[in-house]
């Protein structure tokens, strides 16, 4: 049950198109289901509780799972989006419950509208420092268009060539929210804070030689940013970066 569609129902009711018994029974359809393999409760009024809808972490499923996650948001007239799903993996999904679309750079495979009605008051930039961090960008942007936002994604502008993150200074002004992702030494996230007088999302990844320890060094550089502007999610989080993103660019 998503938000729109129960305001509809209550609209309905208002305007004496719908009674009131009927109305309630859609609205008493259960919060979740439980799935036959016993495999997931899948949360059906997530996206009544918090505005965003369930989202499926393919790491660690087996593609039948995500399958039968997937068919039962949609049997139950919801989005599905999965996250961290290989292209192993999407490839038997696909095979097992077809319609979906594959994103194989951001790994995100997607049953819904092909456009998804935008929500959002503005724009969120996704900031990406280099090609390497390109996996993590895309699932940002990714997310974040599936979540109802519009988005402006800039590849490869970290701070060893700065004019090119300057010379698109006019995205990051026209921009809600901003969100950095960055690894080796992290750095895009200040320079970005710096920039802007909007909230910045700090994505550390997990690329950069071995002592950037699997991405924990642009953690501990983004928190403890100089820039007092930008917050910071876990390392390689673009889900988590696009999520809070989402729920700032609807206040």
């Amino acid at each position: 049950m998503e938000r729109e569609r129960a305001r509809a129902l209550l609209e309905a009711v208002r305007r004496g198109e719908l009674e009131p018994d009927d109305a309630l029974d859609s609205l008493a359809q259960p919060p979740f289901v439980e799935l036959p393999s016993g495999a997931a409760r899948v949360d059906l009024h997530r996206a009544l509780r918090m505005g965003l809808p369930e989202v499926i972490l393919g790491e660690g499923k087996r593609p039948e799972e995500i399958a039968e996650i997937a068919r039962a948001l949609r049997q139950a007239e919801q989005s599905a989006l999965a996250t961290r799903v290989s292209p192993a993996a999407a490839e038997q999904v696909l095979a097992a419950f077809p319609g979906g679309v594959y994103d194989a750079v951001a790994r995100l495979l997607w049953y819904g509208p092909e456009e998804v009605e935008i929500q959002g008051r503005g724009t969120i930039a996704v900031v990406c420092a280099g090609t390497s961090d390109l996996p993590v960008a895309r699932e940002a942007a990714g997310v974040a268009q599936h979540f109802g936002n519009k988005v402006e994604l800039l590849v490869d502008v970290g701070v060893a060539g700065l004019h090119r993150l300057l010379a698109s200074s006019d995205v990051l002004r026209a921009a809600r929210v901003v969100i950095a992702v960055a690894g080796m030494e992290g750095a895009l996230a200040s320079v970005v804070g710096g920039l802007v007088d909007k909230p910045v999302i700090a994505v550390p990844t997990s690329v950069g030689y071995g002592a950037s320890f699997g991405g924990v060094a642009a953690l501990l550089a983004m928190l403890n940013s100089c820039a007092s502007n930008v917050t910071v999610v876990n390392i390689d989080n673009g889900f988590g970066a696009a999520t809070v993103a989402t729920l700032i660019n609807r206040i």
